[in-house]
């Protein structure tokens, strides 16, 4: 076989799966996993509405960017690939990055923000001061 059926035959298999585990996590109970599932999307939805927000000082948005970046970015110092703590440096920092935005902007810009569960946000945030 030439080495573009070898690449189709991948490109095929990552599509596949990428499509199969699209079709499980939509149909994950509501719940810890499915917000888990939804956590890092919701995350790049939330720092592009907030990088767009007036209301939010410029030290926020560059905080949120940097962290927008950072998730978007190919390189992590853990590797994606393993589990459970492959994301963990992308939440980490997006969780830094939120909290930071939170404390410069009103809490209720940045629940608006978010387009998952409220309840994630309000526990990535803590309690309002």
């Amino acid at each position: 076989m030439n080495w573009w059926t070898w690449l189709a035959v991948g490109l095929a298999v990552i599509a596949a799966t990428w499509a199969l585990l699209v079709l499980l996590a939509s149909r994950l109970p509501d719940g810890t996993l499915k917000d888990l599932a939804a956590f890092l999307p919701a995350c790049v939805t939330t720092a592009r509405v907030l990088r767009a927000d007036p209301r939010v000082p410029r030290r926020a948005k560059l905080a949120v960017g940097l962290a927008l970046i950072w998730v978007l970015s190919p390189i992590d110092l853990v590797p994606e690939f393993l589990p459970v703590i492959g994301p963990l440096d992308d939440v980490l920092v997006v969780a830094l990055a939120f909290r930071y935005a939170a404390r410069q902007v009103p809490r209720p810009v940045v629940l608006a923000a978010w387009p998952a569960n409220p309840a994630v946000i309000n526990r990535l945030l803590g309690s309002p001061a």
